[in-house]
């Protein structure tokens, strides 16, 4: 862009170099009133997309994305240094945070989302002095558990946080947040979805939500199978099992 990197920017992409992960961050107008932080490069163009074509593009602080399994203390340094740029300074109109994302693949959204839940304790006190309006909308592994805690901090810190599944349109956040859409006051979870389910070793083992989530996706009974005449594997068949590696 013709300038030289902001601290912030610095300090981020210092963190982006030196990770598998993926975390970068574009300031735009530090004085904007929306900014977002975006799980995912293709799901960061398109919330900015919507939100300039809903007419927000002047205040549009910033671009990034935080994706490929970041770890808790990695999404906790990149929410707070997004929360520090925010509480610099007050917007008449008072500020929002998109907090968006499409349905992860391998992304541990409870791990996340409990980064980001650190940052939004720290920083309680300044999002009730500068007006700061969150809205999340995420899916993927343990997004039942990441949720859940999303919602708990809100009530806990007693600030404007509200939270959505991939029962809600991806960009509909977009819209509350730019006051052209109705924030729906009950949503009913969805029934079945691809992002349904949770990767071992989570830290959500304990919650009743995932309790009843575990319940959910076990695999239904089945009669016992009969040989068929062609057998879709042999002893010479290989497979191949991949999963998210501990950090």
């Amino acid at each position: 862009f013709g300038r030289d990197a902001f601290p912030e920017e610095a300090y981020i992409a210092d963190i982006d170099a030196k990770t598998g992960a993926s975390l970068k961050l574009t300031i735009l107008n530090a004085k904007g009133r929306i900014w977002t932080m975006v799980a995912g490069g293709g799901a960061s163009v398109i919330y900015s997309d919507t939100i300039c074509a809903l007419g927000g593009a002047d205040e549009l602080a910033n671009y990034g994305e935080y994706s490929g399994a970041p770890s808790e203390q990695q999404t906790y340094d990149y929410a707070r240094t997004l929360l520090s740029l925010m509480t610099k300074e007050k917007h008449p109109k008072g500020k929002v945070l998109i907090i968006g994302g499409g349905i992860a693949n391998f992304t541990n959204v409870a791990a996340t989302f409990k980064g980001i839940v650190r940052a939004l304790e720290e920083y309680q006190t300044l999002i009730k002095s500068h007006n700061i309006k969150l809205y999340v909308r995420r899916a993927g592994p343990n997004y039942q558990e990441g949720l859940r805690v999303m919602r708990d901090v809100g009530k806990n810190l007693e600030i404007p946080l509200f939270v959505f599944g991939p029962e809600t349109h991806m960009t509909a956040i977009v819209g509350m947040a730019l006051e052209t859409r109705e924030i729906p006051k009950d949503i009913e979870p969805a029934a079945s979805s691809t992002a349904n389910f949770i990767l071992p070793g989570s830290a959500s083992e304990s919650g009743k939500m995932v309790e009843e989530q575990q319940v959910e996706s076990k695999p239904a009974e089945t009669k016992k199978k009969v040989p068929s005449a062609q057998s879709l594997f042999s002893k010479e068949t290989k497979a191949i099992v991949w999963g998210l590696q501990t950090r």
